[in-house]
């Protein structure tokens, strides 16, 4: 960046397609005990300046996040065409991303999606609704359709997106989250017509897999941030290096972590149940190239992935607790 703006929510990411997507996306897994709560989560953000909403099918939260914009546009707070909104089709809907599109844009009470993501590279065995959206064996292990190590079938659910994108206006750009290099080595030379404008990853300052954020770069795909505090009870705040620079530009330690990516020309998607918390977390300090460096230099010596579930194995993540194929 040649500037390094004070606001987060101003600052936009030029896609390959011509695009653009807002550098700070607010996402949207819903509290177990009060998925509705989406619904003013998504108020608040928009009204404190958020104009990238993640969502996805298998969250759960598409119905609240549709009444939350019906609200937002009846109030004249935005326009639709104000807002970039992100979509996702589960492994278990691998053979019908249309449909699980046209459920999602329902739920959302919209007509299009900015940007459309395969979730997972694997093909797990969903019925005709995606159901089961977690299909298991007796012993607990997930049912697929196709191997999760070699296995291809996931490219066909990209190339049912790319003719999404052909031939109708439901969906403006398309991508892939989860997507390490032995799968985008696998998949990328099978692209039909529209490369990936996004992969979406855990990343923080724990976890820096840059030779994945390289290699992404390399090719024009943007990369996206999730779980930038590293999951449930936001283990990277407690880095003391980041409580240092927090003190030091007077912001939050959740603003250094998402300045983190965004001073490094990353998206990243932030969450919060806490509505004060989503209103006092879109500050961008003018972190120095040093300061970003020792955030990184955090991950090199002691890599920790917090998000290590069923879903990635096999898939050649490396630091996937649990899995030896992880780091192939």
């Amino acid at each position: 960046m040649t500037e390094q703006l004070d606001v987060a929510t101003s600052v936009k990411l030029q896609l390959s397609n011509g695009r653009t997507i807002p550098a700070l996306g607010l996402g949207t897994i819903p509290p177990d005990d009060n998925p509705g709560s989406v619904k003013d989560q998504v108020i608040a953000a928009v009204k404190e300046g958020y104009r990238h909403i993640d969502t996805a099918w298998y969250y759960g939260s598409e119905k609240y996040i549709g009444e939350a914009l019906k609200e937002l546009f009846d109030e004249g707070v935005v326009k639709r065409e104000d807002l970039f909104i992100t979509t996702k089709v589960w492994p278990s809907f691998w053979h019908s991303p249309e449909k699980s599109l046209d459920i999602s844009l329902k739920d959302l009470g919209i007509d299009y999606v900015d940007l459309f993501l395969q979730h997972w590279p694997i093909a797990l065995h969903g019925n005709d609704n995606g159901q089961p959206t977690t299909p298991k064996n007796a012993d607990g292990s997930l049912v697929y359709d196709d191997d999760p190590v070699n296995g291809t079938k996931y490219i066909e659910t990209y190339h049912k997106m790319e003719d999404i994108l052909d031939n109708n206006l439901k969906v403006k750009s398309i991508g892939v989250s989860n997507f390490s290099i032995h799968k985008l080595e696998q998949f990328l030379p099978e692209v039909r017509s529209y490369k990936p404008v996004v992969n979406q990853i855990e990343l923080h300052p724990q976890l820096p897999q840059q030779d994945l954020v390289d290699y992404c770069e390399s090719r024009g795909i943007v990369i996206v941030a999730y779980s930038p505090l590293g999951g449930n009870g936001a283990p990277v705040l407690e880095i003391p290096l980041i409580n240092e620079l927090a003190k030091k530009y007077m912001v939050t330690p959740n603003e250094i972590a998402e300045a983190y990516h965004i001073l490094n020309n990353r998206g990243v998607i932030s969450r919060s149940a806490n509505l004060s918390r989503i209103k006092t977390i879109t500050r961008l300090p003018r972190l120095t190239e040093e300061e970003l460096k020792q955030l990184y230099q955090v991950g090199v010596e002691d890599p920790k992935r917090y998000n290590c579930s069923s879903y990635g194995y096999g898939i050649g993540f490396r630091w996937w607790d649990g899995h030896s194929l992880c780091n192939l």
